[in-house]
C-alpha cells in the first residue's frame, strides 16, 4: 500500500511541476514567478540549494543531456526532468524514482531554438536552466 500511495503522491508533483513550468515558459506576460521557478541567478529561499537543484546541460552533436547533480534516496530525489521549447512544447521528458542512482536524461537536440531544462525535486521545488541553440 505504501509504494501505491508513493505513486500517487509522485503522480500528482510531477503533474503539478509540469503544469507550473509550461505556463510560467508559454507565457509572455510580464508576471513575476518568484517562489514558483527557480533558476541559478533567482534562487529565491534556496540560495543554498543552487548545486544540486538547478539542472546542467551539455550538448555532444545532436544530443543534449540533462544532469542535475543530486542525491537519489527515498526521501530526497530528483522526480523529472524535462526539455521545454520557448513555445511551450514540451521535447522530451524523463521521471525518476528515488531508485535511480543519478538524475541524468538525454534527448535529440532541435535546431535553432531557445530551450528550457526543468529539474524538479521533492522537497526543492522547480528550477530551469534557459539554453539558446
Amino acid at each position: 500500500m505504501t509504494n501505491r500511495r508513493n505513486f500517487i503522491k509522485t503522480a500528482l508533483i510531477v503533474a503539478s511541476g509540469m503544469a507550473v513550468g509550461q505556463v510560467a515558459i508559454a507565457s509572455n506576460s510580464p508576471t513575476n514567478y518568484n517562489g514558483i521557478i527557480y533558476t541559478v541567478d533567482n534562487p529565491g529561499r534556496w540560495d543554498k540549494k543552487v548545486k544540486g537543484h538547478a539542472p546542467e546541460v551539455t550538448i555532444n552533436g545532436k544530443i543534449i543531456t540533462i544532469t542535475t547533480n543530486h542525491g537519489m534516496t527515498s526521501k530526497h530525489y530528483i522526480v523529472r526532468h524535462t526539455l521545454v521549447a520557448e513555445d511551450g512544447t514540451v521535447l522530451g521528458a524523463m521521471t525518476f524514482s528515488p531508485e535511480d542512482k543519478k538524475a541524468i536524461s538525454t534527448y535529440e537536440l532541435p535546431k535553432g531554438h531557445k530551450l528550457y531544462a526543468t529539474s524538479f525535486c521533492n522537497k526543492h521545488d522547480l528550477w530551469i536552466t534557459e539554453i539558446t541553440i
